[in-house]
């Protein structure tokens, strides 16, 4: 992986919108079943937001009904950072892009073979980009 990406509070709120900055750098959550990507079926690749790296492939992507575009597995080992997330009374798992630090979702573990994850993405956090 090339180095971090780190920008001012300053830098990020002038490149993102206010949805985008909420979620993906305050870790914020987009209401379940509005996001732009929740029945997304475009073929192509879903890049960071913040940073454009490589995130998701649409092959692994699948209709978890949980409201948030849900993915099986990373595009890119170790293009994702895992974070124990204790808040809201909840033990979770919190998934941020490892160039960034961006916000992007939670991991469980309840998705399909072969991996068996499922990863909640906030549409608001990624980019498509078509084949």
């Amino acid at each position: 992986m090339s180095e971090k990406i780190v920008k001012t509070e300053a830098q990020w709120r002038a490149q993102l919108s206010p949805e985008q900055y909420r979620v993906a750098r305050e870790a914020g959550t987009e209401r379940p079943f509005s996001g732009e990507f929740y029945q997304h079926q475009a073929s192509g690749h879903y890049h960071c937001v913040c940073c454009d790296a490589l995130l998701f492939d649409s092959g692994t992507k699948f209709d978890a009904h949980c409201g948030w575009p849900s993915f099986w597995e990373e595009a890119l080992p170790g293009s994702i950072t895992r974070i124990v997330d204790k808040s809201h009374g909840m033990i979770r798992v919190e998934v941020r892009c490892a160039h960034c630090d961006a916000h992007l979702g939670h991991v469980f573990p309840d998705g399909p073979e072969p991996t068996g994850e499922r990863y909640c993405i906030n549409s608001v956090a990624l980019r498509f980009q078509g084949k």
